[in-house]
């Protein structure tokens, strides 16, 4: 994951795009690393509900409340949800029965407004540590709170 992090600050230097930011996110994560079966965003449209952004992967779900799921829970709370085993979270959304686990980030603008958050599911059970939650927070930041 190192290099697509590496990647991703190079092309999204100085882009203020969020959508071409999210894609190009996406595409660096979902190729570089065999642990990520599914990268996207959902993009916060207000009203407590997230829609689908840009993603790599099979199809995900359109339209996630803030009230429901690992995604609805990191929008929320405002803080990133590691989930080593998605059977072990009482309100998951099995928007593929693929997933096995996932870490779900929240993504914020310069002004600290939630945008949206980047979901990254496996189909590997605990799949991503405290490391890769340091690494993407990181990312997460340079790329989208400073543009």
């Amino acid at each position: 994951m190192k290099q697509a992090l590496l990647n991703i600050a190079a092309i999204c230097a100085g882009e203020t795009d969020m959508i071409a930011n999210m894609a190009t996110i996406s595409c660096e994560l979902f190729h570089a690393d065999d642990r990520m079966d599914w990268v996207g965003f959902y993009r916060n449209m207000g009203d407590n509900t997230l829609k689908i952004g840009p993603y790599q992967g099979g199809h995900g779900c359109l339209s996630i409340p803030f009230s429901k799921g690992v995604c609805g829970a990191a929008a929320r709370l405002r803080q990133t949800q590691l989930v080593a085993d998605v059977d072990a979270f009482s309100d998951h959304i099995a928007c593929s029965s693929d997933t096995r686990s996932e870490i779900v980030l929240p993504v914020f603008d310069k002004n600290d407004g939630l945008i949206g958050v980047l979901d990254i599911d496996s189909n590997q059970l605990d799949a991503f540590n405290s490391n890769d939650q340091i690494a993407l927070e990181s990312m997460l930041r340079e790329v989208f709170a400073t543009a």
